[in-house]
């Protein structure tokens, strides 16, 4: 890592870490509040709309790995502007609850902004063979933005969660794309980090603040971004991301996936996600999200560091990462009605 890439990062979590009581403050003066009820994990009224510390911090760090010429323009014009949107309709679904089309057509126009600046997945790597997708792979590339923009806000239910996860997959993507010579990628990766790290001052269990709408939106979009980025320019990339974000992915998606066949409202807040689940049954949020740390760690990232040394094992190695979280969630019953 450059000194200036890691200056950067250490201001990112001094930055976040100062900012986030101030944006708490600002919260609580505003009545933006969580407040329990049946479909929460907490049980104490909570600030939300911390996330805007994140976000004020990390976009102006892009800006000066721009003035470096260490992020190129497109990215940075995909990770700034699109994040902004992203940010900004999220802080105001925090005071006001926007309904959800609102929401979603910002995500949307979000995805195909950065989508268009980066590039979608024109080309995968499957095995030995690099497979060409053309227009199909920039609309499955604004669908990823677009899913793994609310996946983080789906997944952001119990303290420290989304936070830590964040932290893990920038932290482990950028690691692995300076392995690879990406410098471009993994500077804003460890900005990202940094940041992430800082607000977790407040938001570790027990939490003073969450992430809120503004944050858990933010994050999964510079993330899903960062991952096309770095696909454009390695096509088997995209594993790799994937394998670091398996945690969220498996868990979401099955949730989701019974959810749509009982006919539920998808967007609606509830209690039927694994990580939910088991928060409940140790009665403890912080020894869940310890535990999404430790398989991200132990697990996920020497999945991932392998996938990128093998790449023609890559779609292996996800499988065999993804099989013991999907057991984990089917055994503690994602997605499954609550009596």
């Amino acid at each position: 890592m450059k000194g200036s890439t890691l200056l950067l990062a250490t201001v990112a979590m001094v930055g976040t870490t100062l900012l986030t009581p101030l944006v708490r403050r600002y919260a609580l003066a505003r009545g933006m509040l969580d407040l329990p009820n049946r479909r929460s994990s907490h049980s104490v009224a909570t600030p939300r709309g911390g996330g805007v510390a994140i976000v004020v911090v990390v976009t102006p760090l892009l800006a000066v790995l721009l003035l470096l010429g260490i992020v190129p323009l497109p990215l940075f014009l995909a990770l700034a502007a699109g994040g902004a949107a992203i940010a900004l309709v999220g802080f105001l679904d925090d005071r006001h609850k926007l309904p959800a089309r609102v929401r979603f057509s910002v995500h949307v126009v979000a995805a195909v902004w950065a989508v268009a600046w980066v590039g979608g997945l024109q080309t995968v790597r499957i095995g030995d063979q690099l497979i060409e997708l053309g227009w199909f792979g920039s609309l499955l590339a604004v669908v990823g933005v677009v899913w793994v923009t609310n996946l983080f806000n789906f997944m952001d239910g119990i303290d420290g969660i989304a936070a830590t996860e964040a932290l893990c997959v920038a932290a482990g993507g950028a690691l692995i794309a300076l392995t690879h010579g990406s410098g471009g990628i993994a500077a804003p990766g460890w900005v990202l980090a940094g940041g992430c790290a800082g607000f977790l001052c407040w938001n570790w269990p027990p939490a003073r603040v969450f992430l809120g709408d503004v944050g858990s939106g933010y994050l999964g979009y510079v993330i899903i971004v960062l991952a096309l980025a770095d696909s454009a320019v390695r096509p088997g990339a995209i594993w790799e991301w994937f394998i670091l974000g398996a945690l969220f992915f498996v868990d979401a998606t099955l949730t989701l996936l019974r959810r749509l066949f009982r006919g539920e409202r998808v967007h609606e807040a509830h209690r039927q996600h694994a990580y939910q689940r088991l928060s409940r049954r140790w009665g403890s949020h912080r020894s869940v999200t310890l535990l999404v740390l430790a398989a991200n760690l132990l697990w996920l990232f020497p999945c991932a560091m392998l996938a990128s040394r093998h790449p023609s094992m890559a779609i292996s190695v996800a499988v065999v990462a993804c099989l013991p979280l999907l057991l984990g969630s089917l055994l503690l019953g994602a997605g499954k009605h609550l009596e």
